[in-house]
């Protein structure tokens, strides 16, 4: 990455990022809730890579909307 991009861009892209994150942490969620009955292991890595998701989720939205979520919510 040697472009140079402006704070407009660069806005743009974790907009963007925030969006994709925020769709993997829904289908992961939804994973594991199809896999908890037919195979626990899967819904519990499933499980984890929504925790991860929604981590990044939190991460974004305190770089782009700094003090809107409460600590601990």
């Amino acid at each position: 990455m040697t472009d140079v991009v402006d704070s407009d861009e660069l806005l743009r892209r974790m907009h963007r990022a925030r969006a994709c994150a925020a769709q993997e942490e829904r289908n992961w969620h939804t994973r594991s809730g199809e896999l908890r009955g037919s195979d626990p292991e899967a819904a519990r890595e499933a499980a984890v890579r929504a925790v991860a998701y929604e981590t990044v989720l939190r991460v974004l939205d305190e770089i782009l909307t700094p003090g809107r979520r409460a600590e601990g919510t």
